[in-house]
């Protein structure tokens, strides 16, 4: 169910999905409501309920649908089944053969014009595992990471998966950049300047796709979880 956030900002948390290892993941999309009659901008889509869509289309018409990865799209083809007119923005990595959907617009470092100025966005690039476009929404001061910061509660995972989450800092006492992250980036120059940028933007607030939502002192949050390749 859709959960206000902010000024014309929802969070919806889905079903788990599974990954590699058969490790489950937590699920959360963020909808928020553009002006002037933009529509609604989808991000990181969770999996279509009835209830979900009731909520959705009680808003107004889905405009826009982010995948901010390469790992955040699997539910992409259903949303694209069910709001054929929106417009599929895409993360650097990903292709239709890989999201099933066709992809209209390759997300950068410039917001697209159905959302300048009420959405900063910059890529952070330099990484093995994944190149992640990171958000900024000005009117709620919030900050969207994708998967950079986790923070699993402890007993999501058990036995040795437990305990791999927990030495990866999946599972961390505060949220954290997973160390498979840290190691995987191969451009820690490039990682640090987008990642200084992002600091920049001074967000009161910090949402995460795997974890809680912070409600105050998300930059400081992102500082802490970032001390590794920014001092």
């Amino acid at each position: 169910m859709l959960q206000p956030f902010g000024p014309n900002f929802w969070l919806c948390d889905g079903p788990a999905v599974t990954g590699a290892a058969g490790f489950h993941f937590p699920t959360r999309m963020i909808v928020i409501e553009l002006p002037s009659e933009g529509g609604l901008w989808v991000w990181s889509p969770v999996g279509v309920s009835e209830d979900v869509r009731a909520e959705i289309d009680a808003l107004g018409p889905v405009r826009h649908l982010v995948a901010p990865n390469n790992l955040h799209h699997t539910f992409l083809p259903d949303w694209v089944a069910t709001y054929p007119e929106a417009r599929v923005h895409a993360a650097p990595g990903l292709s239709a053969s890989t999201t099933g959907a066709t992809i209209h617009e390759r997300l950068g470092n410039a917001p697209d014009p159905a959302w300048e100025g009420v959405l900063d966005q910059l890529v952070v690039p330099g990484n093995r595992i994944t190149t992640e476009v990171v958000f900024h929404h000005r009117p709620s001061s919030t900050a969207i990471v994708t998967d950079w910061v986790q923070h699993i509660p402890r007993g999501w995972y058990r036995g040795w998966r437990g305990m791999i989450a927990r030495l990866d800092l999946m599972s961390a006492p505060e949220p954290s950049v997973p160390r498979k992250f840290r190691l995987a980036t191969t451009d820690r120059n490039a990682a640090r300047a987008a990642m200084r940028r992002i600091l920049a933007w001074e967000a009161d607030r910090l949402v995460f796709a795997h974890g809680p939502p912070v409600d105050e002192g998300g930059t400081e949050v992102l500082r802490s979880a970032f001390r590794w390749l920014v001092r």
